[in-house]
């Protein structure tokens, strides 16, 4: 929400949310709510700080995105950094290693649950609002925007964890200490929020620029295809994502490297991107509350004289995955060869390292840094993240679609993408894909994994599509399709939260 400035600074201290919140620390509300909670501009802050953990991937002081997770235990790519010592608790992410005392899990676990806290918070203390102190559609909207959020913090908790504590109203302290609903459980919440939302979110075509990233109505019902998919529900999957296509809200970008360069941010094919501003950006240590630039930019940088960390590092099984003179190929990978923008020429020497492969689609210029008025430059990236494609919403729907024994329906929207992918080249380059059966599912899989290479989603793909355990060395079926429960998390419980089996 670049334009929609997070104000979570200014009014942190009356949610009295600190860095260290876990589950059963959740905040209590402090003295100012009795001058909190009574206006238009009080809910407005409100949804403002419910929005504001999207933007944390440094918490507690410790590093977590969503492609640690979907990508490096994924065939798509290695960890990277300096080598296996260079924070060795990703690498045990990476090779089917974490333990319940993973640091990055911990981050990660909590980061969501200030999200859920926040968007109690609205749902309970908003509607309290006087009648004339707020317009009636702001206030459905904002309720409706927190039940969204709220839906998307349980979606990346349940498929990171399985079941999780399911927390829905304002805890008591003597409340705290809450047990693990089932997974099932969860995903009943998560629908039950999203129905719930999608009557009150307006279209995409409904808000104005200053509105950029806020939950839409297309936004809520994309979500919703997506639990569906994780669930094998196809027929409500396919109907869900008909209703995203039919509503004419969003097209595939004329050109698939668009999406990925600033000027691509929020495109004609973004349904969901968490924005992101180098203004106020990050400095090092507790960055909450000014975490609005990007980490992920310096992450993913080769190192040496390109100034990055070089993590994330794409691999040549992922590389052969693209057909041949499959455009997306050059526009999700560095090669030996290639030009970094403003950066220079990348070759091994100038990174130091021999990896022949770097994720390009985290990529900024130099340039393109604008000046910042506080903190370290390198934590500031300003790329959105991309969350939620129109790319991946067609892929989900021939994916649904075939479930369902529609494969002309199927086929037409997987060739869709790859229409957009070939951009009028050739028909001998990505032609169009007209088998059946399982030729048809292994085509949609493919397309699935170069269309949204390197965005966190490879791992959670092979996970729901029950394939990990045949496609990833290391994977153990009956374990890994869930990373451990903090153990941070289960002592601050008092043991009232279980470990997932295996670990």
């Amino acid at each position: 929400m670049r334009y929609i400035t997070f104000i979570f600074t200014c009014i942190s201290l009356l949610f009295l949310v600190s860095c260290e919140d876990e589950l059963d620390k959740l905040p209590v509300l402090g003295e100012l709510e009795s001058n909190f909670y009574q206006t238009e501009t009080d809910a407005i802050n409100a949804i403002a700080a419910a929005y504001d953990p999207l933007q944390y991937n440094y918490t507690n002081s410790v590093y977590h995105f969503r492609w640690f997770f979907g990508d490096f235990p994924s065939d798509d790519a290695i960890k990277g950094g300096s080598g296996v010592t260079d924070q060795p608790q990703l690498e045990e992410i990476s090779t089917f290693f974490a333990t319940p005392n993973n640091i990055h899990l911990n981050a990660d676990w909590t980061a969501k649950y200030m999200g859920i806290y926040r968007c109690n918070l609205v749902l309970e203390r908003v509607p309290d609002i006087e009648a004339d102190e707020i317009d009636a559609a702001l206030k459905a909207r904002i309720l409706a925007e927190a039940r969204f959020l709220r839906a998307y913090y349980y979606f990346e908790l349940v498929t990171m964890y399985g079941g999780v504590p399911l927390v829905e109203v304002l805890l008591s302290p003597n409340e705290y200490n809450q047990p693990r609903a089932t997974a099932q459980e969860i995903w009943d919440f998560i629908e039950q929020n999203l129905l719930a939302a999608i009557p009150d979110l307006p279209l995409r075509s409904e808000y104005g620029a200053d509105d950029l990233g806020r939950a839409t109505k297309g936004t809520a019902q994309s979500l919703l295809v997506r639990s569906y998919v994780y669930q094998s529900k196809w027929s409500e999957a396919q109907e869900m994502a008909e209703n995203v296509v039919n509503s004419g809200e969003y097209s595939l970008d004329a050109n698939y490297q668009d999406i990925f360069i600033k000027s691509g941010e929020n495109g004609p094919g973004s349904i969901f991107e968490i924005q992101r501003t180098p203004l106020g950006g990050g400095y090092w240590g507790n960055v909450n509350g000014a975490n609005e630039g990007n980490l992920a930019n310096v992450y993913q940088l080769p190192r040496g004289q390109f100034g990055g960390w070089g993590f994330n590092i794409p691999q040549q099984d992922f590389v052969d995955a693209f057909e041949p003179e499959d455009p997306r190929l050059k526009a999700s990978v560095f090669m030996v060869g290639d030009t970094l923008g403003d950066r220079g020429i990348f070759t091994k020497a100038a990174t130091g390292f021999d990896h022949d492969y770097y994720s390009k689609k985290y990529f900024v210029n130099r340039s393109e840094h604008e000046e910042i008025n506080i903190g370290d430059p390198s934590m500031n990236g300003e790329s959105n993240d991309r969350i939620i494609r129109y790319a991946d919403v067609l892929l989900m729907h021939a994916e649904a679609a075939y479930h369902n024994g529609q494969e002309g329906a199927a086929q037409a929207s997987l060739n869709m993408v790859r229409a957009r992918a070939r951009r009028g080249a050739s028909p001998f380059v990505l032609p169009d894909v007209y088998v059946g059966g399982q030729e048809l599912l292994d085509a949609i899989y493919r397309e699935r994994r170069v269309e949204l290479g390197l965005e966190g989603i490879r791992f959670f793909d092979l996970v729901r599509q029950g394939r990990a355990g045949e496609v990833l060395e290391g994977f153990i079926v009956g374990k890994h399709e869930v990373f451990p429960i903090p153990q941070q998390q289960i002592d601050l419980s008092n043991g009232t939260l279980i470990q997932n089996p295996g670990y």
